[in-house]
């Protein structure tokens, strides 16, 4: 403005008290003070409108940001993440566009300006990641390829009780099957999870798990109670390497939103837990948008297994040019006179056993080996001195395959 540099509301209280009083007539005062008419009659306005204050600069920003959007759209988003505190902007925006199909979809950046302006989340610091580990994943196409079971890691709740919540995904489409607080980590808690899950879906090709109890056991071929009843159902015991979770990735990315969302804090009993879990496991498959699914739900893509549960198990069935044992409640087998003891978890099981070209024992349950044992056999001793002495046995890695990439049928 052509204001002189003296002071701006000096000149233009100086230029309204000599248009009150009628000195001059507004042309000349505007040419004199070096404005325009309109620009004369706007202070003259103002100050009849607002008295003095009336002469002060006001801002030149827009009263609304040519992109903002409307306050009902703000107030929406904020209403969502407080329905889903630990959800993020990405799916905030997914599920927005679901409820308020009328409304414009922000960006998940302006989201999560809205988000920190209202310092509901902080600014993360940048982490380093190394590569993605695929391998253990490459045979997973379709729904029922794999499921992924562990045990998140056990906390007492309020009243001081132990909690192990056990936990069953679908692979391929994340779906959570089963989440369930168990008393202890063991076969006798866990298998009735697994018929019901069986039951219900239909039976996997495959379940990936971790090497310890009771998924796996230190015994011949790695089995345990609850593989050999997988093998029997014709499901392959799948085990990661020993100190690699993140060939189980996925399962343990489902943990860590397990925690944040259900258990920090825990509950105040065991029961009111276990509801968490549930109320858990219904959003995580049909309301929270995935993006590794493409901010899809696992709801969307889990369909059940066309292979279902069988009202009777089957004995397994072995070629002719073989000999089948079954196994003793010692956990030894009678060969050529002999006892030699093959592990507790196939107490009860009947199994192939033949010579292998170097003259060894090779024995098998279904398609899965169970190991190789001295060409002589060992003698009948109990099952607890038996199992201390060395045993020529398999790696696991050729027993029961770890990864898809391994997972060829074995030879008899």
């Amino acid at each position: 403005m052509p204001w002189k540099e003296t002071c701006r509301m000096d000149e233009r209280t100086q230029f309204i008290a000599r248009v009150l009083v009628g000195e001059d007539e507004m042309t000349a005062l505007c040419r004199e003070y070096g404005i325009s008419r309109k620009t004369g009659y706007k202070w003259l306005g103002r100050y009849r409108c607002e008295g003095a204050a009336g002469l002060r600069d006001r801002s030149h920003a827009p009263l609304q940001h040519g992109q903002a959007h409307e306050v009902a759209v703000v107030q929406a988003v904020l209403a969502l993440r407080e329905r889903w505190p630990h959800w993020g902007p990405k799916k905030l925006r997914v599920k927005f566009g679901e409820r308020h199909p009328e409304l414009a979809v922000p960006a998940a950046s302006t989201i999560g300006d809205w988000l920190r302006r209202e310092g509901l989340v902080g600014r993360s610091r940048r982490r380093r990641h190394c590569p993605v580990y695929t391998q253990p994943f490459a045979a997973v196409t379709a729904a029922n390829d794999v499921w992924c079971t562990d045990f998140k890691g056990w906390f007492r709740t309020g009243d001081g009780r132990r909690c192990d919540p056990f936990t069953l995904t679908d692979a391929h489409s994340r779906y959570l099957l089963r989440c369930e607080a168990v008393a202890r980590p063991d076969e006798a808690n866990v298998r009735p999870i697994f018929e019901a899950a069986l039951k219900e879906h239909g039976l996997p090709l495959a379940i990936r798990s971790d090497n310890g109890p009771p998924f796996a056991s230190p015994g011949v071929g790695g089995l345990s109670r609850l593989a050999v009843w997988w093998i029997k159902l014709g499901i392959r015991p799948e085990r990661i390497v020993a100190g690699k979770p993140q060939q189980n990735g996925r399962h343990e990315r489902l943990h860590r939103t397990l925690n944040q969302e259900t258990a920090t804090p825990p509950a105040a009993s065991w029961l009111a837990q276990q509801q968490r879990f549930d109320a858990f496991r219904v959003v995580y498959n049909s309301e929270r948008p995935h993006e590794a699914l493409a901010q899809q739900t696992p709801a969307a893509l889990y369909a059940p297994s066309l292979r279902r549960y069988p009202d009777r198990i089957e004995e397994p069935h072995y070629d002719g040019d073989v000999a089948v044992r079954r196994v003793r409640s010692t956990g030894q087998i009678k060969w050529a006179g002999e006892l030699v003891f093959v592990g507790e978890a196939l107490i009860g099981e009947t199994g192939r056993r033949r010579r292998d070209r170097r003259g060894r024992l090779a024995g098998a349950l279904c398609r899965c080996r169970t190991g190789l044992y001295p060409s002589t056999a060992a003698p009948a001793q109990p099952a607890s001195a038996t199992r201390s002495r060395p045993v020529d046995l398999m790696e696991i890695a050729g027993a029961i395959p770890t990864t898809p990439q391994a997972q060829q049928p074995q030879q008899p």
